[in-house]
């Protein structure tokens, strides 16, 4: 046998394999992934609270200047906090006044560590190796 005679046999033998493998996958069911709710709460019993954070969820960023989601994500945002346990929050936030600071007061005295003073190294002298 010459190259060109396993050349064709080899051409033969690819097609063969790739006709078969087409038909291998064409015939294959496809098995539907398995989902389960990972203890999840069905939607009908969901309090009133996540029933509007999902409605605002869905509105997109259309929800972003929207008051009642801005109140939503704020009672949301509290009650995840802890934040004004005591009574529920009805209304939004106030805003900082712009006289406020963010930044925290410094402290009265600040803690002063004593330390040695520190020496340097004196420099190296050409030749002196």
């Amino acid at each position: 046998m010459d190259g060109k005679m396993f050349a064709r046999l080899g051409a033969v033998v690819f097609v063969g394999v790739a006709i078969t493998a087409t038909v291998i996958e064409l015939t294959r069911k496809e098995e539907e992934p398995e989902v389960r709710a990972l203890g999840l709460r069905p939607e009908g019993n969901a309090d009133p609270l996540q029933r509007l954070l999902r409605q605002c969820r869905d509105m997109g960023e259309a929800a972003t200047h929207d008051p009642a989601c801005l109140k939503v994500w704020a009672a949301n945002r509290d009650r995840f906090l802890r934040q004004n346990a005591e009574a529920p929050q009805t209304a939004a936030p106030e805003a900082p006044t712009p006289s406020a600071s963010i930044a925290p007061e410094p402290a009265p005295e600040p803690i002063v560590k004593e330390t040695a003073p520190v020496t340097q190294p004196e420099p190296a002298r050409p030749g002196s190796h």
